[in-house]
């Protein structure tokens, strides 16, 4: 079957920036620049761009030799298959709905600060009904994901830059604030910075809609990691300018209220008055619709991919007869969104999402690896610079990032930690339930049931904190620990026996 390659380099980047450039970039600078770093948070996103750009390069070079539908899910299916890459699927998935989770209340935020400038009684409504606008929010776009409504990537793009750049050349005339973007080199601040970084590491991983848009590009093998460098790069100086603008212009020992708006529009405000207030809170509201959209989007179709190979129920493949989408796929994920949006704890989903984008980063990175070894022939147009120090590089800074967070004992991290933990305990329940279904053969019963108690150990670990009473968290620890330990003797007792 042919395949419609039909979009050049210029496209490809246009996908890569329209992925990536959405309303992160309206919260995530005001948690990290208020309640973590200060103005070293700048230097934490510079350093997301280059952890970014690192692992982009094993990226191009997987998505330049399997240049298939999928992304992440393909390649470590190729290299490892099995529960790495139904784990590598689960997790992007996850990552997707934290991340349509938090658009949706991004959404809300910025709505009401569009209000906040000429109808303040009309922002008080907004606050109190969040839940309600989110609902709403989700379920119109469930009827338009459900349609097959397309949004125009490149106007939404050019609308951005357009904006950004009109915010620049405005703060030319306005007397910045020197600020000392550099760190502290001490135990503490390193921390810190790290914990930053990890924070606001979420506004990058967007430009993976590229990756996922390999096959519609002409020439992948060149194009492909093309698009991937320029938008990294791109994407690097443009977050950098505009928060370095932010920085000099809003105090970092400014006094907060809950109702005060986000650092972006706040310093919007400040250089180009009411006009720039407006113009930043409509295009925060247009980046969070569109953002989640395209998260509906990705997740129905790692929905629908997972249960086409077997992983997931048959009814995640289900077309609607008239508009050729799947539906149920669709609104599975999307009581997800609901379920987490309506929530409202921003910080919490923002780590939730960093730490699957990060762990899936750490998997590519072992893809890249592992194919090197497995299929040495494969044809490789492009061939990540400095193999094998740039995947594993990739691999050492995402875990740095993962740990980091909870070293600082933040409470947001922690419980996103724990509550993803969770997920992938269920993750690796389900797969091995689906095992001991598929499978008769007694060795992979064993590697089955194996899987099921890893799985539920951690689990009740996870869940031992919150539900235990005192009196039993031991004994309930103990036995997750037990579970933990027998399920891995079993699986690689059993594992080598099965061909």
């Amino acid at each position: 079957m042919a395949n419609k390659r039909k979009l050049g380099l210029f496209s490809a980047v246009i996908m890569g920036l329209g992925g990536a450039i959405g309303f992160e970039i309206f919260v995530l600078l005001n948690y990290a620049y208020f309640d973590l770093a200060g103005p070293s948070m700048i230097s934490a996103l510079l350093f997301c761009g280059i952890i970014n750009l690192v692992t982009m390069l094993s990226y191009s070079e997987l998505s330049a030799a399997l240049p298939e539908v999928g992304g992440e899910y393909t390649y470590t299916k190729v290299a490892f298959g099995g529960i790495i890459s139904f784990m590598a699927g689960c997790l992007r998935w996850l990552a997707s709905v934290f991340v349509g989770a938090l658009a949706a209340v991004v959404f809300v935020d910025q709505l009401g600060v569009l209000f906040s400038v000429f109808a303040p009684s009309i922002q008080d409504l907004v606050l109190a009904n969040v839940s309600v606008l989110i609902i709403g929010l989700v379920v119109i776009l469930i009827v338009l994901a459900i349609r097959g409504a397309k949004e125009a990537t490149t106007l939404i793009v050019a609308a951005f830059l357009a904006i950004f750049i009109i915010f620049l050349f405005t703060s030319i005339g306005y007397t910045l604030t020197p600020q000392n973007i550099v760190p502290e080199v001490s135990p503490n601040s390193l921390i810190v910075f790290f914990a930053t970084t990890a924070y606001i590491f979420p506004m990058f991983v967007g430009m993976r809609a590229l990756v996922a848009g390999a096959p519609q590009i002409k020439n992948p093998g060149k194009n492909v990691p093309r698009a991937l460098m320029i938008t990294t790069i791109l994407l690097t100086v443009v977050y950098f300018g505009v928060a370095y603008v932010a920085v000099g212009v809003v105090p970092f020992d400014m006094l907060r209220t809950a109702g005060d708006p986000p650092l972006l529009n706040l310093a919007a405000s400040i250089i180009m008055g009411p006009v720039g207030a407006i113009l930043f809170a409509l295009a925060g509201i247009i980046a969070s619709v569109s953002s989640v959209g395209t998260a509906m989007s990705v997740q129905s179709s790692i929905l629908g991919g997972m249960s086409r190979d077997g992983y997931l129920p048959n009814v995640l493949q289900k077309i609607h007869k008239r508009f050729g989408t799947r539906y149920v796929a669709i609104i599975a994920s999307s009581l997800f969104v609901i379920f987490f949006g309506t929530s409202g704890a921003v910080e919490f989903l923002v780590y939730a999402a960093s730490f699957g984008s990060l762990l899936v980063f750490a998997l590519v990175n072992l893809s890249l690896i592992q194919l090197r070894r497995k299929m040495p022939r494969l044809d490789r147009p492009f061939k990540a610079p400095l193999y094998p120090l740039t995947p594993l590089a990739g691999i050492v800074m995402s875990v740095l990032l993962l740990t980091f967070p909870v070293i600082l004992r933040d409470v947001n991290a922690e419980s996103a930690l724990f509550s993803s933990l969770g997920m992938v305990a269920i993750v690796l329940v389900t797969y091995y339930l689906r095992m001991v279904k598929r499978e008769i053969d007694f060795n992979r019963l064993r590697v089955a049931v194996g899987g099921i108690c890893f799985g539920a150990g951690i689990t009740l670990i996870v869940l031992t904190p919150i539900i235990a009473p005192l009196s039993l968290f031991s004994i309930m620890i103990l036995v997750g620990l037990v579970s933990i330990i027998a399920g891995m003797l079993n699986i690689v007792a059993s594992a080598r026996k099965i061909d």
